[in-house]
Order: C-alpha cells, then sequence, then structure tokens
C-alpha cells in the first residue's frame, strides 16, 4: 500500500521524551515519523515533504562547538514549525535571536505562564478570559539556557518568571515555539497547544492506527515474503516520567 495521509515531521534533538510528542500526535490522528537531526538533511526533506515539523527538547547548548542543528533548508520549506525547548533555541539560534546560559534563569519544574497582550489561535483554550489579569497556565519547565533576546518577526504570547520569552511565534511565516513541554502530562493543557498546532498546519486528523497497522503489514509482506521476522517493541511511548532535559 502507499503512504496517502499528510505527514508531520518531528526532528529528534535528543529529548527523553521525543516520543510522547509522537504519541499526542497520534491522539489527534495525525501521522508522524521521528528522525534524528543528524539524518535530516535538505535531500531528506524533500523527499519526506512534511505538511509540518516539530523541533523536540534536547540537552545541549546551541552555542557549542557543533550543536545540534536543522538544516537551514527547513524553514523554507512554508510549512509550520512548532519549536520546544532546545528546539524554541535552536529556532531563535538560526533565525537571528539570541541564546544565553546561567544568569538565574534556569527553569525546572512546574511554573506558570502568564498571556501578553496578543492573542493567536495557536492559544485557542488557553488563559481563560473570565480569568481577567490573573490568567495564567501550568507548563512544565527544563532548561538551563534561555532565550535572551527572539528572532525579527517574532512576537511574545506569553512569559514565566524565567522565561521571559514562554511563548513565541511568527504569525506570517506559521513558525511557533514554545520554552516548556507541552508533551508532559505536567502541562495540563499542553494536548490543547498539539491540536491547535495541526489544525493550523491543515491535518485533517484521519490516520488512524489500525490502518497503519493494515499498511505495516503488507509492506512487511511484501518485502519479507516467506522469511522470519524478529520484531522487538518498546514502552517508552507510554512514559509518563516528567522530563530532566532541557
Amino acid at each position: 500500500m502507499t503512504q496517502t495521509h499528510d505527514r508531520l515531521l518531528i526532528i529528534d534533538f535528543g529529548s527523553q521524551v521525543t516520543q510522547l510528542i509522537a504519541r499526542r500526535l497520534r491522539e489527534l490522528n495525525v501521522y508522524c515519523e521521528i528522525h534524528p537531526y543528524n539524518r535530516v538533511d535538505d535531500a531528506f526533506l524533500q523527499a519526506f515533504a512534511p505538511k509540518a515539523v516539530i523541533f523536540s527538547g534536547g540537552p545541549a547548548s546551541v552555542y557549542w562547538e557543533n550543536a545540534p542543528m536543522p538544516p537551514a533548508g527547513v524553514f523554507d520549506l512554508g510549512v509550520p514549525i512548532l519549536g520546544i525547548c532546545y528546539g524554541q533555541q535552536v529556532m531563535m539560534h538560526c533565525l537571528g535571536g539570541h541564546v544565553e546560559g546561567g544568569h538565574g534563569t534556569a527553569e525546572f519544574g512546574k511554573a506558570f505562564v502568564t498571556p501578553t497582550d496578543l492573542t493567536h489561535p495557536f492559544l485557542a483554550g488557553w488563559f481563560p478570559p473570565e480569568a481577567g489579569p490573573l490568567a495564567q497556565e501550568q507548563v512544565w519547565m527544563s532548561h538551563g539556557d534561555h532565550v535572551s533576546k527572539i528572532a525579527p518577526g517574532f512576537n511574545v504570547y506569553g512569559t514565566s518568571p524565567n522565561a521571559p520569552f514562554a511563548i513565541t511565534a511568527d504569525p506570517a511565516r506559521h513558525f511557533y515555539a514554545v520554552q516548556f513541554h507541552p508533551e508532559v502530562h505536567h502541562t495540563p493543557k499542553g494536548a490543547q497547544l498539539y491540536e491547535n498546532f495541526v489544525r493550523l498546519a491543515g491535518f485533517k486528523g484521519d490516520w488512524t492506527m489500525g490502518a497503519y497497522r493494515e499498511e505495516a503489514i503488507a509492506k512487511i509482506r511484501a518485502q519479507v515474503g516467506d522469511a522470519k521476522v524478529i520484531c522487538g517493541l518498546s514502552g517508552g511511548v507510554d512514559s509518563r516520567s516528567p522530563p530532566s532535559d532541557p
């Protein structure tokens, strides 16, 4: 069978909870694949043809020598991109912002994000208007570095005490970035952000694991024929542990 569903690409920068991003997307009936950053180049992007891209978190610092980076061409695809934690930092770094370490701005654990005066459909369902100036949302932070200057074209939509750019977006290019981890259950409304993102990207939510199973079985049978197959499975996708990396 031929894969006909729109595809979302998750570029993995080494986060311990990248698989949870995929889980959140599967719960929204969106087909996605995780690929490590060092296997994704411009040729891969052209062949994969993603309808949207997500940058995962990771333990590195963008200012390290040989720090993990996405291919430059990803920003020219014309598709929505969501950067998470290190993913936000690498997006700012690549697009003209600035990232720093230290200075007492690290956050590890529960935090609260408050909205700015700007609104965007990416934040639909967040910051209930009835709360007025006291509106805030609980999130899970895990970062040592912080964005000290956002890239040109980006606006700030949410702040936390130690992350003045907790939620940013460039609406014209459909680039979105958050410093926290929406994929873990410690961010209670994190799934809503993923739903908003994939809807803005135009995903119909018409993919199911059951349909994928049939496609996968057909491909395996065509490839293997009468030979033997060894299958190894991991339960990591169901992990609900909080992240310990930026």
